[in-house]
């Protein structure tokens, strides 16, 4: 299944998970290896929804539409995770990729934490 996923990681996600994830199989970038090192979260949105990804972020702005609001897109994972070491990152996210289909997540926010993950339809 990970060859169905097309996953685009905000920049402040390490670049250990991206070769972790890439050499696990999963087609993945990071924004910034996208020239994206500095952009805003509706830019880094905008390019996920437009190279057809799946966003994975720490940043808690994704979920709070006063902010940024959530449209169309691919998918949203809001990881929850403290401390945000790489290995803390993939022990949660890989189980989960695993077990769900990438075609659930389109219009999905789902907020990713050990204990739970609540999935939030966006738009639709």
């Amino acid at each position: 299944m990970p060859d169905q996923y097309r996953l685009y990681l905000d920049q402040m996600i390490q670049t250990h998970v991206l070769h972790v994830l890439t050499q696990a199989g999963y087609d993945v970038i990071r924004a910034t290896e996208c020239g994206q090192s500095r952009a805003d979260d509706r830019e880094i949105l905008t390019t996920a929804i437009a190279d057809e990804r799946i966003l994975i972020t720490l940043d808690n702005h994704f979920g709070d539409w006063a902010v940024l609001p959530l449209r169309y897109h691919h998918g949203v994972i809001r990881l929850k995770v403290n401390p945000t070491t790489s290995r803390n990152i993939l022990d949660l996210l890989i189980p989960f990729l695993e077990k769900t289909n990438p075609m659930a997540m389109v219009n999905h926010l789902v907020i990713l934490a050990k204990t739970k993950e609540k999935w939030i339809l966006t738009a639709g």
